[in-house]
């Protein structure tokens, strides 16, 4: 099963719906009462969706009276977004795309908000290339847009452009520099190895941050930087906080759950886990689930896990979406390798990001391919992340090659860098590394 590691395309990339929200519905939606701020990336509280479901229920009852409101059609389109991330449910997407095409079909041309409802659905589907093109149409519409800056930072993130990333994130930076600025900076310093850098950003935009969800928000991104440098009273302090300022996030519930896990506290990250995937059943949690079910020897559960992940996938694809990574994480945990290894390869033709070099090059050794998974190995690490999962998947591939030298530094490398990355894969490195100590 793969790791526990921190995968940001669920946690960072969809906070596009933070800033666009934010601004869509202030402008179109605002003066109706009621209007809700966003949540926190990763679930917000049964008050949060409370809210949302207000202001979409208030901007329905505004559109069959004013069906021409082009601006409110965007708006909605960005809210029904919104309901679909904090429910963790993919089914509001078409939604989404019908309330962004009403926009466009009353207001074909000079509609930036739909074409930026368009660019953030796209994102959340992880069709990254569209997102990126309707990025690039408002950009060169208005240079000054912050939210198509925003667009596209992730696109191109997602995509594995690593300097158009940066440049992205820096023009935001310079528009509106604020938390969504700072949270994709931050991620674009982590991809870089400058964990230190990337936490110092992190801390900046907690310190704007005001509405509850925010400082949510914040703190799970705090946590799960702290957690990914092995810190783990660091990330239990952050987790902690941040369900001090908003008690229902799901996102925050997660981080505590991986912490004790990270400590080795079996019995109470499971009962974590088994709440969490009752409230947020996404592939991500189902499969960490799994995981950790299969490590207390649980397999005929761990099983049951796996398929509803698998279910969960196949919902977020019939709703628009592409996942290659989840089909390659739920293939590999079924001992299905060859379908993994189709699923990696199709992801890597759409996208060259880290995650995806890392996922194809642990395909590649599943398959006894360990000379062409060395290759894509590299790449996960070439934009200098010291992710310990990375680390410890080259370190394997290089063992299984008998490059003893090379297996035995990346090995120890993946330890130091984060010693509970995995509760699966922690103990195999440790076995590993103590033979070629010998």
């Amino acid at each position: 099963m793969r790791s526990l590691a921190r995968r940001p395309l669920r946690a960072v990339a969809t906070i596009v719906s933070i800033v666009v929200v934010v601004v869509a519905l202030g402008a179109a939606v605002g003066r109706l009462s009621g209007t809700p701020r966003p949540a926190p990336v990763g679930g917000g509280s049964p008050a949060t969706v409370d809210r949302l479901e207000r202001a979409i229920a208030q901007a329905q009852d505004r559109l069959r009276r004013l069906p021409a409101d082009w601006e409110t059609w965007a708006a909605l389109s960005l809210a029904y977004l919104e309901e679909s991330r904090i429910t963790a449910d993919p089914t509001w997407y078409p939604k989404a795309q019908e309330a962004a095409e009403r926009s466009l079909t009353v207001k074909p041309a000079g509609n930036p908000d739909a074409l930026l409802a368009q660019g953030a659905l796209a994102n959340a589907r992880h069709d990254f290339a569209t997102a990126r093109t309707l990025a690039i149409e408002v950009i060169a519409a208005n240079g000054y847009s912050a939210d198509g800056y925003a667009v596209l930072t992730d696109a191109e993130t997602q995509l594995g452009h690593r300097d158009a990333a940066t440049a992205a994130v820096q023009h935001l930076l310079d528009l509106r520099p604020g938390l969504s600025a700072y949270a994709r900076a931050s991620y674009d310093l982590e991809q870089r190895g400058q964990l230190d850098a990337a936490t110092d950003l992190m801390t900046r935009a907690l310190g704007v941050a005001v509405d509850r969800s925010d400082i949510a928000f914040a703190r799970t991104q705090l946590g799960d930087l702290a957690l990914s440098g092995g810190q783990l009273g660091a990330a239990t302090t952050q987790y902690t906080a941040g369900l001090a300022a908003d008690p229902g996030n799901l996102a925050l519930q997660r981080g505590l759950a991986r912490v004790a896990a990270a400590r080795g506290q079996l019995g109470d990250a499971l009962d974590r886990y088994a709440t969490l995937t009752q409230r947020a059943p996404t592939p991500t949690n189902l499969l960490e689930y799994a995981a950790l079910l299969s490590v207390a020897g649980r397999s005929a559960e761990a099983t049951t896990q796996l398929h509803l992940a698998n279910a969960a996938d196949a919902l977020f694809v019939a709703s628009g979406g592409i996942d290659g990574l989840t089909a390659t994480a739920v293939a590999e945990a079924l001992g299905d390798n060859p379908t993994a290894l189709a699923k990696a390869q199709g992801e890597w033709e759409r996208r060259q990001h880290a995650d995806v070099a890392d996922a194809l090059a642990w395909a590649l050794h599943l398959n006894g391919r360990d000379r062409e998974a060395l290759v894509y190995a590299a790449a996960a690490l070439a934009g200098g992340s010291r992710s310990a999962s990375y680390l410890y998947h080259r370190g394997g591939i290089e063992l299984a090659l008998g490059d003893r030298s090379a297996a035995q530094t990346d090995l120890a490398a993946a330890l130091a860098a984060n010693p509970y990355f995995s509760p699966v894969d922690v103990p195999s490195a440790r076995r590993a590394l103590a033979g070629l100590e010998q």
